[in-house]
C-alpha cells in the first residue's frame, strides 16, 4: 500500500496547445488532470475576453488569477484557524471556571 502512494507515472498534458511531459505521483494524476483542465478553461476565457493578446499574456493572466485565488484560500484558512483557536480558548476558560 505504501509503495502505491509513492508510485510515479509519466503523463502528457496539453496546456495552451503545447504538450508537456510530466512525472507525477499516481495518487496525484487525477488532480493534475483537473488542474490542466482548469488552466485551459481560464486560458480560453481570457482569449475570448481579451482578444488579440499573445499566448504568453494569457498564461501570465492565468497564473496571476490562480495565484490570487490561492492566496485568498490561505487567508481564509488562517482566518478560520484563528476563529477555531478563539472558540477553543473560550471553551477552555469556561471549563476552567466550572471546575474551579
Amino acid at each position: 500500500m505504501m509503495s502505491e502512494m509513492n508510485e510515479t507515472v509519466n503523463i502528457q498534458v496539453l496546456i495552451a496547445e503545447r504538450n508537456y511531459p510530466l512525472k507525477v505521483l499516481k495518487s496525484d494524476e487525477e488532480t493534475v488532470q483537473k488542474a490542466v483542465n482548469l488552466v485551459n478553461e481560464k486560458l480560453k476565457e481570457y482569449q475570448t475576453t481579451f482578444a488579440g493578446k499573445d499566448r504568453q499574456d494569457y498564461m501570465a493572466m492565468c497564473l496571476l488569477n490562480l495565484a490570487v485565488e490561492k492566496m485568498n484560500l490561505y487567508q481564509l484558512h488562517d482566518q478560520q484557524n484563528r476563529l477555531l483557536e478563539e472558540k477553543m480558548n473560550s471553551i477552555e476558560d469556561l471549563l476552567a471556571s466550572v471546575t474551579s
